[in-house]
């Protein structure tokens, strides 16, 4: 038996409803109970299950598909530094300062300096973790900047570290690189989560797939969080079947039928609310929610950051905003969920970089060398998601060769062919052109006079680009790229970076008044982290591991403390925030 809930809120595709309160843990007939309960199955579930285990605490994982969430889908790099033995192989040294020192640019203040350094400091540590559960990474280097390297190499510049302006030569003397890519053919999302996934099994966690969390379970008079409610499908039912089918089908579909694949997600979600089997499970210890972001939760996204709404939406079927919504239904802060990372890549080909981005007006407005979603910010957040890309005939030979014989991922080369054949708006020199795109003539002169002149160099450049990425521009025709977030040609990828408020030193959920809230945990892109501000490649995973390893640690340690009640008044005001 169980008191009633609260007010229901019914999302059309995150059904969560509002928290089970409850007199005390005897109210509720708990199917299974554990030491730790894990919720949603990716890189950082998989790491806080291990650690819990690790720590001698019985877990249970469970996961609405069969568990991969975005991590399977990622390209599975993991950003790691401060001296890593694939460093070390490929001739560079680093140090933990060196790599605080860079992240402190794309950090931003997301977290504090001391977990930064802490990130930095555990850094070699993680990714020796991550070898001991079957991964493996490797020392050889690519050519030239890219998005993703091709196969055969595994380690290279994931971020902005070769751009001046984040260097420190007091503290380096040439950046390292810290994408470190797991070993594998393909995309290697995949093969670094099979590690992980196997390492979950084999150290003992049970687990429980096709099953949804709906709702948190909570001691009234203590506010400390006592197990789940979650709504499992039967084994058997055709539906069941079709559901699992849905999850493969859904990340099939998501880039290039997304209509389709949200329709798959809806269909899924009703699957679920019509055949699934409710049960409560109890954690002893505490519950940790590594669930992933919300990108495919239209109301979140509507409500947060419908700018983005046109772009490539990242991730997997999971993302939809679950732990988010469960950490809110006891009144979990939040932070920073208007931000959304959206990943600009105008390399590969490497030579584009050379060329000159300009936003409706015909003004340069970031350094065109920048990581991805560096440009995306700049572009979404300053330039109203409107931009073009302009090369010269030169950049477009060199382009092309690279994109035919360089050895690029076909999602790379196919891409910048055509958007350099088929969809480049041509001008014959630079008036033509500003016509053309709509352009002020005058300050699209001026950018081609200031970068002609920083090449030649006889003088910085206006946005601090390396020497070797300048070009000279030296007339003939002129190309201008569409990298707008309605060219279609050039889909801009998009994924939310904000989460739940989360104690840095134990990875606590965080109350709206800063307090930790009892028996609740989360890790991954549920929580706000080292990833939050500014993503670059493989920090989210990094991230992953160090934030789910940091809450499967604490919350195997997690000791009840003796019940104190709680202000009826102040819960009450809790209550309304929560459902307001």
């Amino acid at each position: 038996m169980a008191v009633k809930s609260n007010k229901q809120r019914i999302s059309t595709v995150n059904p969560i409803e509002q928290v089970l309160d409850v007199g005390s843990e005897s109210e509720i007939t708990w199917h299974d109970s554990t030491d730790v309960l894990v919720v949603g199955w990716g890189a950082a579930g998989a790491s806080a299950a291990i650690e819990a285990r690790e720590q001698g605490a019985d877990v249970l994982v469970v996961d609405r598909f069969g568990g991969g969430g975005a991590s399977v889908l990622s390209g599975g790099v993991v950003y790691a530094g401060g001296g890593t033995q694939q460093q070390k192989a490929a001739g560079f040294d680093d140090t933990p300062e060196a790599m605080a020192d860079y992240l402190k640019h794309e950090v931003n203040g997301v977290v504090s300096d001391a977990t930064l350094k802490r990130f930095c400091e555990d850094s070699v540590a993680n990714l020796e973790w991550l070898e001991r559960q079957g991964a493996r990474f490797d020392s050889t280097m690519p050519k030239y900047k890219t998005s993703y390297p091709p196969d055969g190499v595994y380690l290279y510049y994931s971020g902005n570290e070769v751009v001046p302006a984040y260097g420190n030569p007091r503290l380096a003397k040439r950046p390292a690189p810290r994408g470190h890519r797991t070993v594998a053919k393909g995309q290697s999302g995949t093969t670094l989560f099979n590690a992980l996934q196997q390492s979950t099994i084999a150290h003992g966690a049970r687990t429980l797939t096709q099953a949804r969390v709906r709702r948190l379970v909570r001691e009234q008079k203590t506010g400390r969080i006592l197990g789940v409610e979650v709504w499992v499908l039967p084994e058997g039912d055709p539906r069941t079947a079709r559901h699992k089918a849905l999850d493969a089908l859904v990340a099939k579909w998501r880039l290039y039928q997304a209509p389709r694949a949200q329709a798959g997600r809806r269909e899924a979600a009703q699957i679920e609310s019509q055949i699934g089997e409710k049960r409560y499970l109890r954690a002893r210890k505490g519950v940790v929610l590594s669930t992933g972001g919300y990108i495919f939760n239209p109301e979140l996204l509507d409500l947060h950051a419908p700018a983005y709404k046109p772009g490539w939406l990242t991730g997997a079927a999971g993302c939809d905003g679950s732990g988010l919504r469960l950490g809110q239904s006891v009144n979990a802060g939040t932070q920073d969920l208007n931000n959304i990372s959206a990943w600009r890549f105008i390399t590969p080909p490497a030579v584009w970089p050379k060329g000159l981005v300009v936003n409706r007006r015909g003004e340069r407005f970031c350094n065109e060398q920048v990581y991805g979603a560096k440009l995306g910010y700049e572009l979404m957040e300053k330039q109203g998601g409107k931009a073009w890309l302009i090369i010269d005939s030169a950049l477009r030979r060199q382009a092309t060769w690279q994109c035919l014989f360089g050895g690029l991922w076909a999602f790379q080369s196919m891409p910048a062919l055509a958007l350099m054949y088929k969809v480049a708006v041509k001008g014959r020199d630079v008036a033509d052109l500003a016509r053309k795109i709509g352009a002020d003539a005058n300050v699209l002169q001026r950018q081609f006079d200031d970068a002609n002149a920083a090449a030649r160099g006889e003088r910085v450049d206006t946005m601090g680009k390396a020497m070797d990425m300048r070009h000279e521009f030296k007339g003939g025709t002129l190309f201008a790229i569409d990298i707008s977030i309605t060219q279609k040609m050039f889909p801009l990828a998009v994924l939310s970076l904000g989460g739940l408020k989360v104690n840095e030193e134990s990875g606590h959920v965080l109350d709206a008044h800063g307090r930790d809230i009892p028996g609740l945990y989360a890790a991954g892109r549920t929580a706000v982290g080292v990833a939050s501000s500014r993503y670059v490649s493989g920090l989210s995973l990094a991230d992953c591991v160090f934030s789910g390893r940091r809450a499967g640690r604490a919350a195997a340690a997690d000791v009840q403390p003796s019940a104190k009640p709680v202000n009826a008044e102040a819960r009450q005001v809790e209550l309304d925030i929560a459902l307001a």
